[in-house]
């Protein structure tokens, strides 16, 4: 038995080992939540040029196809709506990991202050927003969802009588 206020021997090793495995862990993952934010882009950049290509693609053939004017202007704003819902849909999952990537942060930060000593990592700071590239990728959805709207509004949609 071990007296009280003794530790049990490897007990400093088990533990120091332990630590190592979680911030792999944690590094690992904060590797996964930045790789997530460049899949979330592509899957809204696929999915938009398809969705978009499809509107002006009805704006173009609607004449042709002998479609409604008051359809086709119909469709091209479900085309648009379903776009906007795909950024809106894009954007909460980079937020999302954003706010995992504080998170993971910060618990990196906590093994470190512990096992090698405090301030050994500085934790996030708000004011590094703008370093963040998903601030950029959010900034280009929100650009380009504006940008769609107004460009059929102002384009599409008046001339398709």
């Amino acid at each position: 038995m071990v007296a009280s206020g003794e530790t049990r021997p490897g007990v400093g090793e088990a533990r120091n080992e332990f630590a190592l495995e979680r911030y792999r862990y944690i590094l690992q993952q904060i590797h996964a939540v930045n790789e997530n934010a460049y899949r979330f882009l592509a899957i809204y950049q696929t999915l938009a040029t398809t969705l978009v290509g499809a509107a002006l693609a009805l704006f173009v053939g609607y004449r042709k196809w002998e479609v409604e004017p008051a359809i086709a202007r119909g469709g091209v704003v479900g085309l648009l709506i379903l776009t906007t819902v795909a950024a809106a849909f894009t954007v909460i999952l980079i937020l999302v990991g954003a706010l995992a990537w504080l998170d993971y942060r910060n618990e990196e930060c906590d093994i470190t202050d512990e096992i090698v000593g405090q301030g050994f990592r500085e934790r996030p700071r708000p004011g590094n927003l703008l370093r963040w590239y998903e601030t950029y990728i959010l900034l280009f959805i929100l650009v380009s969802m504006i940008i769609m709207w107004v460009l059929a509004g102002v384009f599409l949609l008046p001339s398709m009588k």
